[in-house]
């Protein structure tokens, strides 16, 4: 062997070590996060229940034996600054990123993770979200086409209403949930007699109120930010409105509820996740929540959490790390509870990325959500 033949061994050597040592390195995931901004509320949340998760699995042996190295960014509430984000979590390296959380930025966004055929998952409900076509977009929340047949069902049956105002966020989110209830409704027979948009950020909610009143309807449906959601409450109250009100999630979460204090009482609201559910899988994660960052969390901690194990299921499904193959395993997957606690409920997902499981109807009484029944997937009816 001349002394070519041996530098050429050694260069082949080192550079299997070397990739034997990338590939125990740690796995990358991350956040594209509203830290900032009007989405502060919703995205630290968020970003806490993935910490929270990644904590866990990490403690656990991590993904496939490698340790989840996560890394949060923070979007400020803006959908350029996501879609620039998303472009440097994909050059990074990532394996899976998660959020934004507010529709307007995970549309922008996710332009990024599919061109580089990386999974996304987001906490946005806006229906066109999943309806684009994109295979490497994930929710952890409904979609709004499944939650507001669910609540205007509710608003007819429940609450014998013929006649419904509507308060809504002028934005991907508010227009996607406020067309999807318009046709809900419809269906229900139920009329909209006043339909009142209203801005992000919103802080004067009197003229909206005043207009609600006016219509005379039989129940007000708000579909607000959680910080617009608690302005409009507390502004309800002091023009003495008595009807029903009811929303989404935003309106009974927990940040509402504090920021409205008595004026959240009797509200009503449909919810994926709430952490006063009463399964076990839920409890248990609501006291390792508060024990970790000393607040109790909204359905956004519960999201980032679960969706984190959700990549946890798949990844040992796959038994490799492969976003392409993350992303094919994930449609049509059913993951149980029971075999990871962490997804909190029996979750699946359609060929679209969109989720179905359980949901609930609750009521927020002495400053809490109180669940007043627990309803089935979508697909088990």
């Amino acid at each position: 062997m001349n002394r070519f033949e041996r530098l050429a061994i050694a260069a082949l050597v080192l550079s299997a070590a070397t990739t034997s040592l990338a590939q125990q390195g740690p796995v990358p995931i991350f956040g594209l996060m509203e830290l900032s901004g009007t989405g502060a509320t919703a995205g630290t949340n968020f970003d806490n229940g993935v910490k929270l998760a990644v904590k866990e699995i990490n403690a656990a042996g991590g993904l496939l034996g490698r340790k989840i190295e996560y890394t949060a960014m923070d979007t400020q509430t803006n959908p350029g600054v996501a879609k620039a984000l998303a472009q440097k979590a994909v050059d990074s390296g990532a394996y899976v990123v998660m959020g934004p959380v507010f529709s307007g930025s995970i549309i922008v966004s996710m332009v990024e993770t599919k061109r580089a055929e990386i999974p996304n998952f987001t906490g946005g409900e806006a229906a066109n979200i999943t309806q684009q076509g994109n295979p490497y977009v994930f929710r952890t929340s409904f979609t709004q086409s499944t939650a507001m047949p669910k609540l205007a069902k509710y608003i007819k049956d429940g609450v014998k209403a013929k006649s419904v105002a509507m308060i809504w966020v002028n934005n991907d989110f508010g227009k996607g949930g406020h067309d999807s209830m318009l046709k809900a409704l419809e269906a229900q027979g139920i009329k909209v007699v006043a339909d009142v948009p209203t801005d992000p950020g919103q802080v004067d909610f009197s003229g909206a109120v005043l207009k609600v009143k006016q219509s005379n309807a039989d129940a007000l449906f708000v579909y607000t930010n959680e910080e617009e959601s608690a302005r409009a409450l507390r502004e309800l109250r002091k023009q003495g409105y008595d009807k029903p009100i009811i929303g989404e999630t935003t309106l009974t979460g927990q940040k509402v509820i504090e920021l409205a204090g008595d004026s959240a009482n009797g509200a009503l609201a449909h919810v994926g996740l709430t952490v006063d559910a009463p399964q076990p899988t839920i409890k248990a994660f609501d006291e390792k929540f508060q024990k970790e960052y000393k607040y109790k969390s909204d359905h956004n901690g519960m999201k980032g959490y679960s969706a984190m194990y959700v990549v946890k299921a798949i990844t040992e499904k796959n038994k490799k790390l492969d976003p392409k193959e993350f992303a094919k395993a994930l449609h049509g997957a059913k993951i149980s509870a029971k075999e990871y606690p962490g997804v909190l409920l029996d979750v699946s997902f359609d060929q679209n990325g969109d989720l179905d499981r359980e949901s609930f109807l609750v009521k927020v009484e002495n400053g809490k959500q109180v669940v007043t029944a627990t309803l089935p997937p979508a697909s088990a009816k």
